[in-house]
């Protein structure tokens, strides 16, 4: 087993290359008779060497960005629900087989194995005069990123987790501290900022690469795991002038705003205009996004389902409630969606006012006798058709909101091949809204409570209308405003329970918001039992 993981992984700088252009990565290649002196002897091979670091994120979505991060940030936090095996998400009793933490395992240390791979090739290709200056800059500083982002979200998810920083590695290293890894990871993003361009600097073919600004974000989070508050607040204020906040909140998820001012980091799988991204994975896999959130009612599937309490808690005249949750009797108030004349629109609800699912047509009649168009009736929640599948009426809005397709039937295709069932989409790791809370919070820890506030207030004008100022946040403490702002701020987002482990209050919050008690540890998802059983060093995490 030591010596199959030492070829692997000294292999792999190689292997990768086939995988590298979305277009051609599923046409068979004669890789016969080539040799390490054939290749990285243009820029292309560069550029493909790190596309394929990005696969990680983009070659299966459903279990590593939806079933891993978007679950762990949004059902560990209590506002979102599912059923089966994911509700160990809800009750923090997480099986040490489970399928998806395994995926998101493997994924990420392969994501990883790939970067160091491509840290010294790239340097050797600049050394040797095959890319230039720029691109040598423009590569490494992806490279090193994307590892950083990698470890950032292990580091969020199970703690300490084993640092593999070179090229040949037999993979039996022991867990470091989690702290360790969140120096790592801002060492990381330190390397990148200084070789990466602004957003405003990049070419429009490269729309959605790491940039400048993405490893400040991830820098200033890193510091603020490792209680840097005053660094953290440099690195944040650093990058907050190249990004602007969407003027209205329920734009940001607009389908036709994707890689919009406010979006530091977004994983691509379109481009405006319907194009493919040629350095990208891109499957039908990012559909199911949506198809997990929106109702069944619209989509046949609505498997994910929101918590009322999520939607009691917002305050009045915050305009994030309607872009985040919406609950019986609600419209949608999406101006896609409105556009096009609001829910009855949807061939799912057409069919279902026509008699034509296993639902009465009642479910779908307005009490005009007409179509509905509304999320269900008071009487009459939208909870789908599938017993023992419970779900609340409730459900979440941060997903792009594709007004043009629904459902989930093959006669529904996207022009390259790929049945939709909520269409292309892109998802948005980390923005300026969440930015400026860590802010916020980052100037609080380091006594700043003048420039908190002032942060603060930005995020809640916003929400607010910039019209009419918000009322005065509630909360015993500062700390306590923080983290309900952060809730309504990144409910629905990939990054909300990452955020309140960050504060060390999660435990205390997650029993007083919700009257539920996490396991001793359990605010940590177990390391893969399988990844323990090939490597004797590494141990699981406490009382699983």
């Amino acid at each position: 087993m030591k010596n199959k993981k030492l070829i692997y992984l000294v292999a792999l700088g190689f292997l990768i290359l086939p995988l590298a252009c979305s277009k051609n990565f599923l046409n068979p290649q004669n890789t016969q008779g080539i040799s390490a002196s054939t290749l990285f002897q243009k820029p292309q091979d560069g550029i493909s060497l790190v596309n394929s670091i990005y696969d990680g994120f983009q070659h299966d979505n459903q279990s590593f960005v939806l079933k891993s991060l978007w679950y762990n940030a949004n059902y560990c936090s209590q506002d979102f629900f599912n059923w089966g095996a994911d509700v160990s998400y809800n009750t923090y009793l997480f099986p040490v087989d489970f399928g998806s933490t395994s995926v998101y395992w493997n994924l990420s240390y392969q994501g990883i194995s790939r970067a160091n791979s491509a840290i010294p090739i790239i340097e050797k290709m600049h050394k040797d005069g095959v890319i230039t200056d720029s691109l040598a800059n423009f590569l490494s500083g992806q490279a090193y990123f994307l590892r950083g982002v990698y470890y950032y979200y292990l580091g969020c998810t199970f703690g300490g987790v084993p640092l593999e920083l070179n090229v040949v590695t037999n993979g039996l290293h022991p867990r470091s501290s989690q702290d360790s890894v969140f120096m790592q990871v801002a060492s990381d993003m330190t390397i990148a900022a200084n070789l990466l361009p602004w957003p405003e600097n990049l070419a429009p073919g490269d729309l959605g690469r790491a940039t400048k600004g993405a490893a400040l974000g991830y820098l200033g989070s890193a510091q603020m795991w490792l209680k840097k508050y005053s660094d953290a607040v440099t690195s944040f204020t650093t990058l907050i002038p190249h990004y602007q906040l969407m003027s209205k909140f329920m734009d940001i998820n607009e389908y036709d705003h994707q890689n919009n001012k406010e979006s530091i980091f977004e994983l691509q799988f379109s481009l405006p205009g319907g194009s493919t991204p040629d350095w990208s994975y891109n499957n039908n896999e990012v559909t199911w996004m949506s198809s997990f959130m929106w109702p069944w009612e619209t989509s046949n599937f609505g498997y994910t389902y929101a918590n009322k309490l999520l939607y009691t808690s917002f305050e009045s005249g915050d305009s994030r409630k309607a872009a985040t949750v919406i609950g019986p009797g609600d419209t949608i108030a999406s101006p896609g969606i409105v556009a096009i004349g609001g829910i009855k629109a949807y061939a799912q609800v057409i069919a279902g006012f026509n008699g034509k699912t296993s639902l009465p047509a009642s479910h779908f009649t307005g009490t005009d006798g007409k179509i509905i168009n509304t999320c269900g009736k008071i009487g009459d929640l939208w909870t789908g058709d599938q017993p023992g599948q419970p779900r609340s009426g409730y459900y979440g809005m941060k997903q792009w909101r594709d007004p043009n397709v629904s459902g989930n039937t093959p006669s529904q295709i996207d022009g390259k091949g790929n049945t939709h069932i909520f269409g292309d989409q892109n998802v948005t790791l980390l923005r300026l809204g969440e930015i400026y809370l860590s802010l916020a919070e980052a100037q609080f820890q380091s006594g700043d409570l003048s420039g908190a506030a002032t942060s603060l207030a930005v995020v809640r004008d916003r929400a607010w209308g910039n019209t009419t100022a918000p009322p005065s946040p509630f909360g015993p403490d500062f700390m306590q405003i923080m983290l309900n702002e952060y809730r309504h701020e990144l409910a629905g987002d990939v990054s909300l329970w990452y955020d309140l482990r960050r504060t060390g209050l999660q435990v205390d919050y997650i029993k007083n918001t919700f009257g539920i008690t996490i396991p001793a540890g359990h605010d940590l998802l177990p390391i893969p039992q399988a990844a323990i059983a090939t490597n004797p060093f590494l141990k699981q995490n406490p009382n699983y």
